[in-house]
């Protein structure tokens, strides 16, 4: 369970924050000062930190450094009534994750928090290559495979990590390229400093250069405040472009520019800032095509491409299937609380003769539906999505389904017929509101009508995997069985 500080000494504040922030996947800590705050980093190990910039005993930014000297990577929100303070400012220059101001929005604080619990989350999960003796149970998050061409991805890792250079991934969406970025970084010169991660596709063009750079006050309508960007906030450290051939090209000049001679100036401004950040781009696109359409850099893909590391589909993976539903069945065990410990060989046939369009991702998504299906120790091949066991029969529509699945539950006098059907209920419900918001899990939540956090817990529970578009495990509601106990999507 993620962990976060808060640091602030109005107890009316302690108390709003705790109570907006505190939840079954979410653990709060307070302190009303600079010194017990900063006591409490070293014995609570926090995920995240909310930090108010004017404090009793301590200002603001010396309080920010020496957190920083405890631990350089641990993202500290910085709150504070004084929209124009100096302190704020300057301590996000100096690596704060973000700026809030009282009174603090709490929708836009869960948004704040879950992003620097995820940026935690890839920063101190290791991303290791050895194969685990009990699968799904290592504090780390695993890149399985011993087929040849994962091996020339280990190889490569091995070789390139510690150059402190450009690199370059490519690969279909689903085939873990972020893990791999993340093993980039965790073996390089660079592993106690910042690593941030940005999605260029997930953001619109129009905010994506500020999100980078960082703006001036009155850049543009909106821009009430100075923004430190993400190049600067990493400043040391390394910075992932997932998806950077989505990028518009005004930002891939600037990107152009921080690759040649590291410095950028803010949107709106004039004033050139230096920063020392190493670069990973990934993407699923070719971009040597996107060239010749003119639509991607010639002189920015030389840059990227001097370095590169090709992530082979799952369909050429041969004899990798079963290494990772060994993997991801431990996984899922551990997360969803069951206790599935066998596999029906029909089940690995099926797996193992599917294509997996989505990859990796897909395969894991597939086994977390199938945990969650199963009545029993032993995945059978009837607990898998519809799509992967081969199934084309037309389904009824989901009314209809509920309508029979309420009825089978009470015919077998089944006493948790409220869990199971709500279940199926949200299943379709997130897949179709993801669907619609392209998976964006802000703007998903806010259609919700529920926070952000509770939205990733009940993705977490389901199964459902999220890309530019949401990916369910099954794009059709399930059908479970009437004697199955079901946990909850409360």
């Amino acid at each position: 369970m993620p962990k976060i500080l808060i640091i602030d000494d109005e107890p009316g504040i302690l108390y709003s924050l705790r109570t907006a922030l505190e939840s079954d996947t979410t653990a709060v800590v307070t302190a009303q000062n600079a010194r017990l705050g900063l006591a409490a980093v070293a014995r609570e190990k926090p995920d995240a930190v909310i930090l108010d910039v004017r404090l009793p005993d301590m200002s603001g930014l010396d309080a920010f450094d020496r957190i920083r000297q405890s631990d350089p990577r641990l993202p500290v929100v910085i709150i504070t009534a004084h929209g124009g303070t100096d302190t704020a400012i300057e301590a996000m220059k100096r690596g704060a994750f973000e700026y809030l101001l009282k009174p603090v929005d709490l929708h836009q604080l869960d948004e704040v928090v879950s992003k620097a619990f995820e940026l935690r989350r890839m920063q101190a999960t290791p991303a290791v290559f050895d194969e685990p003796e009990a699968p799904g149970e290592g504090d780390n998050d695993q890149i399985v495979g011993r087929c040849p061409a994962m091996q020339e991805v280990y190889k490569a890792i091995g070789k390139i990590a510690p150059q402190d250079v450009t690199v370059l991934i490519l690969g279909e969406s689903g085939t873990g390229k972020e893990l791999v970025a993340r093993a980039l970084y965790q073996h390089s010169k660079r592993v106690e400093k910042p690593f941030v991660a940005i999605n260029c596709a997930a953001i619109p063009d129009t905010l994506l250069e500020s999100e980078l750079f960082g703006h001036e006050k009155g850049a543009f309508t909106g821009a009430d405040r100075q923004r430190v960007g993400k190049f600067e906030q990493a400043d040391g450290g390394t910075i992932l472009l997932d998806e950077i051939g989505d990028m518009s090209p005004a930002t891939q000049a600037k990107v152009l520019r921080v690759l040649q001679n590291q410095q950028f100036e803010r949107v709106g401004g004039n004033e050139t800032i230096t920063t020392d950040v190493r670069v990973i781009a990934a993407t699923n696109q070719n971009l040597e095509e996107m060239v010749t359409a003119g639509k991607f850099r010639q002189d920015l893909f030389y840059r990227l491409n001097s370095f590169t590391i090709q992530l082979p589909p799952l369909r050429d993976r041969g004899g990798d299937v079963g290494l990772l539903v060994t993997y991801f069945l431990g996984e899922a065990n551990r997360k969803l609380g069951k206790q599935v410990r066998g596999i029906d060989p029909a089940v690995l046939v099926a797996l193992e003769s599917y294509k997996w369009p989505g990859n990796v991702r897909e395969l894991q998504n597939a086994i977390r539906y199938a945990v969650v299906q199963a009545t029993g120790e032993v995945l059978t091949v009837d607990c898998l999505p519809g799509n992967v066991r081969g199934g084309t029969a037309a389904r009824p529509p989901v009314g209809l389904d509920i309508m029979v699945l309420v009825a089978d539950l009470l015919r077998a006098g089944n006493t948790d017929i409220y869990r199971q059907v709500s279940q199926v209920v949200d299943r379709a419900m997130l897949s179709a509101v993801l669907e619609h918001s392209r998976g964006n899990q802000s703007q998903a939540s806010e259609l919700l009508g529920i926070s952000r956090t509770t939205l990733r817990a009940k993705l977490q529970l389901l199964g459902l995997g999220v890309e530019k578009h949401v990916r369910p495990a099954d794009p059709t509601p399930p059908t479970p069985d009437p004697a199955a106990a079901v946990p909850a999507a409360d």
